[in-house]
């Protein structure tokens, strides 16, 4: 489908998701931890799955007037590009040099105590039910890859698809950048 593209990125963008800090910058592991490792508080306890349902339900909402998002908001975080084949979950097979990057900033010993949520959104091309659809398969893709290819503990990573629900503030929502994946530092890991 041509709401999605074949492109989602390919660099880190940003450590928040002011509309100004969304223009595309070089991918370097040493930026993705010093961009991730900012975390000064103890952060707050997050449910993926009250998230997930705000998302739904945000009726346009930015993230900052909806509870839990909000606190989201104020997180260590970067945006990510990765590039998927058109319409589909599957990974470009260029973007696992951005994975591999991610990932050796997930192994360094200044993150390495930490979980993190990936978010997957969308441009509002297209139908919206298949917007979240695709948006949460992949960054469950993203996840998995973090995982198996990478060896990040999948209990360190959690996953969310919100499709088009969070538009890149002042942006076109049918603007391909849009279409973007998160790194949130969710803090201190414990099993």
């Amino acid at each position: 489908m041509k709401q999605f593209g074949a492109k989602i990125l390919a660099a880190v963008l940003a450590m928040t998701l002011l509309p100004g800090l969304a223009a595309a910058q070089e991918v370097s592991r040493e930026r993705i931890v010093t961009g991730l490792n900012k975390l000064t508080a103890a952060a707050p306890i997050i449910d993926v799955e009250v998230l997930r349902q705000e998302a739904l339900n945000s009726g346009g909402t930015e993230m900052s007037g909806l509870p839990n998002w909000s606190k989201i908001e104020k997180l260590p975080q970067m945006v990510v590009e990765i590039d998927f084949e058109n319409n589909s979950v599957a990974i470009e097979p260029k973007s696992y040099r951005t994975l591999g990057m991610i990932a050796d900033a997930l192994h360094h010993p200044n993150l390495w105590a930490y979980k993190f949520l990936i978010i997957g959104h969308s441009s509002s091309t297209g139908g919206e039910k298949r917007n979240m659809e695709l948006s949460e398969q992949r960054a469950a893709a993203i996840r998995e890859a973090l995982a198996t290819t990478f060896a990040i503990d999948p209990g360190r990573l959690y996953a969310i698809g919100v499709g088009q629900s969070f538009p890149i503030p002042g942006s076109d929502s049918k603007a391909a950048a849009n279409r973007r994946v998160q790194l949130v530092n969710l803090g201190i890991f414990r099993k």
